[in-house]
C-alpha cells in the first residue's frame, strides 16, 4: 500500500498533471505488483521559488519540469525492486517530456503497525487486510 506525494512546479494543464501521476501510478503497479485500486496519492503544485532542488554534487541543473515523489511503503523490497521501480517511473515521465535529471525519488519504508485506512484502527495488525508480501 504505497501512499505517494507528488510535487510539481506549478503551471502544468490539468492533463499533463494527471499524465505525471498516472505514469507514476502505473511503474508502482508494474513493478511493486500492487491491485490497481491500491492508489493514494496526493499532488502538490508550488511556485518556482518555492522549491529548492540542487544537484547534490552530481552535475546537472534541473529545471521547472522538476517532479518529486515520496513514496511511503512497507519495508521488504529488495535494492533491486527499488532500482528497478526508479527506473520505470524515470522512463514512464520520459515521454511526458520530463527528463531523468527532473526527476526526484526517495522511498520511506515502515511496517504494517504503521498504517490506518480510516476508523482509528491498524487494519493490518488486526487482521482486516493482509500484509502486502507475506
Amino acid at each position: 500500500m504505497p501512499f505517494v506525494r507528488i510535487d510539481l512546479i506549478r503551471g502544468r494543464r490539468p492533463e499533463e498533471v494527471r499524465a505525471v501521476v498516472d505514469a507514476t501510478h502505473r511503474a508502482l503497479v508494474d513493478v511493486l505488483d500492487i491491485p490497481e485500486r491500491d492508489r493514494f496519492q496526493v499532488i502538490t503544485e508550488h511556485d518556482t521559488d518555492h522549491v529548492i532542488a540542487l544537484d547534490a554534487g552530481l552535475g546537472f541543473e534541473r529545471t521547472d519540469h522538476l517532479v518529486m515523489i515520496q513514496i511511503f511503503t512497507q519495508s521488504g523490497r529488495s535494492t533491486e525492486v527499488k532500482q528497478r521501480l526508479f527506473r520505470t517511473i524515470a522512463e514512464q515521465l520520459e515521454p511526458l517530456g520530463i527528463s531523468g535529471e527532473d526527476v526526484f525519488i526517495g522511498m520511506v519504508e515502515n511496517g504494517p503497525q504503521d498504517w490506518s485506512f480510516g476508523f482509528g484502527r491498524a487494519q493490518y495488525t488486526e487482521g482486516e487486510l493482509a500484509v502486502p508480501g507475506r
